[in-house]
C-alpha cells in the first residue's frame, strides 16, 4: 500500500483513502511516532476503505466502455435537455449565464467559468434527471459564489433542497459512468 504524509499548519491528524493509497494529513510538528500510532488506532477504518476503493477499481474495469455513437447520442441528447434545465433554474436562483457546452469529461460533472459560461458533462444524460438538476442548480450558484462556501451551499439548497441526496447518488455511482469514457 501506498502511503504519503502531508504535512501542513493543520491542528489535527487526518486520514484519506483513494486510488493511489493512503493518505495521512499532519501537523506541522506532529512526531512520526504520533502518526504511526494514529495509523495504528484508525487500522480497521483504513482497512475497510482501502477494500471498498480496490472494489471500486474491480467494478469500474468491469464496466462496459460506451461506443464514439454512443456518445455523440448522449452529447445530443444532453444539448436538448441541459439548457431547458439550466433555463428553468436560472430564474429561481437569481441570475444570467453565458454560453453552455456539453462535454464528454473523465473527472468532472460541470463548471462555470467567471464569465458565465457554463460546462456540463454528457453522462449526465445516464443519471436520475434530479442528479442532472443538482449539478446545474450547484453550477448556476457558482454565478453567486465561486466557492463552496457555506453561502454558497445555503443558495443551492435554498433552490434545490435535496441537494446532498443527489450528490451523494453521484458520488456513490458517479465513477461508474465515469469509467465508460475511460477505456
Amino acid at each position: 500500500m501506498n502511503c504519503k504524509i502531508i504535512r501542513s499548519k493543520r491542528k489535527s491528524l487526518g486520514l484519506e483513502v483513494n486510488e493511489e493509497g493512503l493518505i495521512i494529513r499532519a501537523p506541522l510538528q506532529a512526531t512520526d511516532a504520533e502518526i504511526n500510532m494514529f495509523i495504528l488506532q484508525h487500522k480497521s477504518w483504513i482497512e475497510k476503505h482501502l477494500k471498498k476503493v480496490e472494489e471500486q477499481k474491480k467494478k469500474e474495469n468491469e464496466v462496459e466502455p460506451l461506443s464514439m455513437d454512443e456518445i455523440r447520442v448522449l452529447a445530443d441528447q444532453a444539448l436538448k435537455v441541459i439548457p431547458e434545465r439550466v433555463k428553468h433554474y436560472a430564474p429561481q436562483v437569481g441570475v444570467t449565464y453565458g454560453r453552455i457546452t456539453i462535454r464528454n469529461q473523465r473527472s468532472k460533472w460541470g463548471s462555470c467559468s467567471g464569465k458565465g459560461n457554463l460546462n456540463f458533462n454528457c453522462l449526465l444524460m445516464l443519471t436520475p434527471p434530479e442528479v442532472l438538476d443538482s449539478v446545474v442548480v450547484h453550477e448556476l450558484c457558482h454565478r453567486k459564489e465561486m466557492n463552496h462556501s457555506d453561502q454558497f451551499y445555503a443558495e443551492v439548497l435554498r433552490v434545490f433542497p435535496d441537494y446532498w441526496k443527489w450528490d451523494k447518488w453521484l458520488k456513490e455511482n458517479g465513477n461508474l459512468l465515469m469509467a465508460r469514457l475511460k477505456k
